[in-house]
């Protein structure tokens, strides 16, 4: 589905979270611009760097300033990705809000059909699925047990009906988000899946799109101790939902 490319195309906002990404930034920002310029020039992006200690946050200020479509939001202490998200997303000016992982993991195919999915097709969020028929995954068995179990405990315990909720390639129409942002207490790897928990309990539409995906080669996922973590935030979750209703 193509988007009218002119200049009253309704305003995208992409905001990447980025810790220590100094050495893909400047190459990935680049593809993602590219890519979006083939249907709209009406956009914003938002380098959400919190508190790197590489360099990620001069090579992002350099970027910003060399372009005015680029943003940077620098926290000086790390305070985690669900933050950077949080304090980025009030920052933008777009009607349609997209964050997605700044290693690319997901391909930028789907990025016009994932925008398309909140400007011309009406739902309230949209967001990548590596479980879906259809979509192509490449990561390693262990990965993709972890990552099927986890999203099974969600669905059960927390009554979801997302099949994959940490795939971080989403999109947002405007208004529900901020409505969302400040009931969401995640602060790092579990905002996807809060996220989609309240957006669902709240009755948005969501639409959920098969993905090509594969696994970046030094990710900051730790898979037992950052596994282990989502679960106790999800038992959590699961009591405060139970006793607010």
């Amino acid at each position: 589905m193509k988007l009218e490319k002119n200049h009253q195309t309704t305003k995208v906002t992409v905001v990447f979270p980025a810790y220590n990404e100094a050495d893909v930034l400047e190459d990935n920002i680049r593809q993602v611009i590219q890519n979006l310029e083939n249907f709209t020039d009406s956009y914003e992006i938002i380098i959400a760097e919190d508190g790197s200690t590489d360099g990620t946050n001069k090579l992002a200020a350099m970027l910003a300033k060399k372009n005015s479509h680029i943003k940077h939001v620098h926290r000086q202490k790390r305070l985690g990705r669900g933050t950077a998200l949080k304090n980025s997303f009030k920052k933008s000016i777009g009607e349609t809000l997209v964050y997605m992982d700044l290693d690319l993991a997901t391909d930028l195919k789907h990025l016009e059909e994932l925008i398309a999915a909140i400007n011309e097709e009406g739902f309230d969020l949209a967001t990548g699925s590596r479980l879906l028929s259809g979509s192509k995954v490449n990561r390693s068995w262990t990965r993709n047990l972890a990552s099927s179990s986890y999203n099974l405990i969600v669905r059960k315990l927390l009554g979801s009906n997302i099949m994959d909720h940490q795939c971080g390639f989403k999109s947002f129409k405007r208004e529900p988000l901020l409505l969302l942002l400040d009931e969401v207490e995640a602060t790092h790897w579990f905002w996807d899946t809060e996220i989609l928990v309240r957006a669902n309990l709240r009755g948005y539409k969501i639409k959920e799109i098969p993905v090509l995906w594969r696994s970046g080669k030094e990710t900051k996922v730790r898979l037992v101790k950052d596994s282990l973590n989502m679960f106790w935030q999800a038992l959590s979750l699961w009591w405060r939902l139970k006793r607010n209703n």
